[in-house]
């Protein structure tokens, strides 16, 4: 048997994964790598040797952790991998100056940005951006296989009780404890009245939920950005120009050139008349 992660030897939604290899006469087993589980964390491999069963472990485990990075990543940090995301004019600015930002990317970038909902456990959004925006969070594309969980990181001042957020059950983080009409709250530990960021990202993680989609706004992407939360990103660079002084992607100051940090550029690809961008 060939498997990418240690099978488990611990009661958790299931039977441990070692009694089913053990039973089924399995004669050797080659591994992908460990797991940094603390339940498991070798106990499945010793389990396995136990019972006469040959165990051998890649020595390489970079392949291993490319079939779910996100999953070692909060086995080993308790914190879940963050996908920045937001679109902008040439000129920088995700919104205007009266806050309006639809469409700034073209069609197409719409779609893409959809697909790339669908490939995540959750999308994550302010309670700025739900009052303007009145989101769904969901990804509109007919080869969508599930639904990202809607996520909303929550202020001081109540939710707006008509919101069609609530239609999908959303998950809602705050530094106090708020009514909602619908879905989980997770109060966590505050910094300046709103949720702390490592606070709220490892409750998000505890929740179940590795892959996140940072969705905005401003503010809540710079304090997530300037928290080290964030792993990468994809920009949507709009053929459009503002033509005067927007709202930027990271809200705040930027005082000085010294300040910004190096980003790897991974790929630039040419969408209708948008340009995407990837780092990490």
């Amino acid at each position: 048997m060939f498997v990418s992660l240690e099978p488990c030897s611990h009661h958790g939604r299931t039977p441990p994964c070692v009694d089913a290899i053990i039973a089924a006469g399995v004669g050797r087993v080659v591994v992908g790598i460990g797991d940094p589980d603390p339940r498991v964390s070798g106990k499945g491999l010793d389990t396995l040797r136990a019972a006469d069963i040959q165990v051998t472990v890649s020595p390489s485990d970079e392949e291993a952790r490319s079939v779910d990075p996100s999953y070692f990543r909060h086995r080993e940090t308790g914190l879940p991998t963050v996908v920045l995301k937001y679109a902008m004019t040439l000129d920088g600015s995700v919104a205007a100056a009266d806050g309006s930002s639809r469409w700034i990317s073209g069609e197409e970038s719409r779609a893409d940005s959809h697909r790339l909902r669908a490939r995540m456990d959750a999308v994550v959004v302010g309670a700025g951006t739900l009052r303007a925006d009145d989101p769904l969070l969901d990804a509109r594309i007919d080869e969508a296989g599930r639904q990202p969980r809607p996520i909303v990181i929550a202020g001081s001042e109540p939710l707006p009780g008509s919101a069609r957020i609530w239609e999908r059950h959303p998950l809602v983080i705050s530094a106090i404890d708020i009514p909602i009409p619908a879905g989980d709250l997770a109060v966590v530990a505050s910094r300046d009245g709103l949720p702390e960021p490592v606070s709220a990202a490892r409750a998000i993680a505890d929740s179940g939920y590795y892959d996140l989609l940072l969705e905005g706004g401003p503010l809540l992407a710079a304090a997530w950005w300037h928290a080290g939360l964030v792993s990468s990103g994809v920009v949507y660079l709009a053929g459009k120009i503002g033509g005067g002084k927007g709202v930027s992607p990271l809200g705040g100051l930027f005082p000085n050139v010294d300040d910004a940090k190096s980003v790897r550029i991974i790929a630039v690809i040419q969408i209708g008349n948008d340009v995407r961008i990837e780092f990490e």
